[in-house]
């Protein structure tokens, strides 16, 4: 990736800037931003504004309106966030893995967001800070409603990872009231900080942590989650053995690229209902342009969805 100022990567469709584009280059009108590291499988740029080329025919305020993505490393976040600030960027998207570095270090935090202990939406203040905002939790139940037909009410759930996304993913099937909340993770000290920061707020529901290389005492008819990056790069195993666990009555994964991970194809060869994560994308994206425009999500999903496929 060339970090050459105003010399965007060669990508098909929209290009990916970085830290030093951010400084030389001009963004004008109101601009969004993605970020993230990698940030190149990216589709947020394409419905995004996709959803804001039709909110342009209708009112013209929204054609000086362009989201953009940006490749940014960790290291450079606390940087980026100011930078981006000060160039005037009205929101910013956080994708992996900036959702919990971020946290701490933006002016607010919308109560909703304080429990997953991450953000993935930031809106410019008027003070001229960052106010934080996590849609994923939304996003991941109307993907779920989507993909299976169901509500996560009354549904045991089967979640694996303890990063930004599972937290998100948690405690929005406590929040929606599911029956079980199983957390599978391979490193004991994320789990842990996982649990603890669930902490109270299951409330009656039950909570336990599990070792995704020992899948058992696990509920039969669960839906599984699948909230880790195990599937992101060719040739990655699936995060679970399927084989090895009771059948979950349904399995998700939140990776949409590739469309089809190991995990995915093992649910589909053993007869299980499957889905990716591109529905949790497009209704997560919809509700963070909801936060930055007041333009219902329901209104934008379906031209979001549409430019996808």
């Amino acid at each position: 990736m060339s970090g050459k100022a105003g010399a965007p990567v060669a990508m098909p469709g929209e290009p990916v800037w970085t830290l030093p584009d951010l400084r030389h280059r001009s963004f004008p009108g109101t601009a969004l931003a993605v970020l993230g590291h990698p940030i190149g499988h990216s589709l947020s740029p394409r419905m995004h504004n996709a959803a804001l080329g039709r909110l342009a025919e209708r009112d013209f305020r929204y054609a000086a309106w362009r989201y953009y993505r940006f490749d940014v490393p960790p290291a450079d976040l606390p940087e980026a966030l100011d930078a981006f600030a000060g160039r005037g960027f009205l929101g910013l998207n956080l994708t992996v893995p900036h959702k919990v570095i971020a946290f701490d270090r933006i002016a607010a935090v919308d109560p909703a967001a304080r429990p997953m202990g991450a953000v993935n939406t930031l809106r410019r203040g008027s003070g001229g800070g960052w106010e934080g905002y996590n849609t994923d939790g939304y996003g991941l139940a109307a993907g779920l409603r989507a993909a299976f037909g169901g509500e996560l009410a009354g549904r045991p759930v089967i979640l694996l990872g303890a990063g930004g996304a599972a937290r998100g993913a948690a405690v929005e099937c406590l929040a929606r009231g599911c029956a079980s909340l199983q957390i599978g993770n391979r490193t004991p000290e994320n789990l842990s900080a996982l649990l603890a920061l669930l902490g109270s707020g299951a409330g009656a529901i039950p909570v336990r942590g599990f070792d995704p290389a020992r899948p058992e005492g696990l509920p039969a008819g669960a839906w599984l989650i699948n909230a880790t990056s195990a599937g992101l790069r060719p040739g990655d195993p699936a995060p679970i053995d399927l084989d090895a666990m009771p059948k979950p009555a349904g399995v998700y994964d939140m990776i949409y690229h590739p469309p089809e991970t190991a995990l995915l194809r093992r649910a589909r060869a053993l007869g299980i209902p499957a889905a990716n994560g591109l529905g949790m994308l497009v209704h997560q994206g919809a509700k963070a342009l909801e936060i930055w425009s007041g333009v219902p999500a329901a209104e934008t999903a379906p031209w979001m969805e549409a430019a996808l496929s």
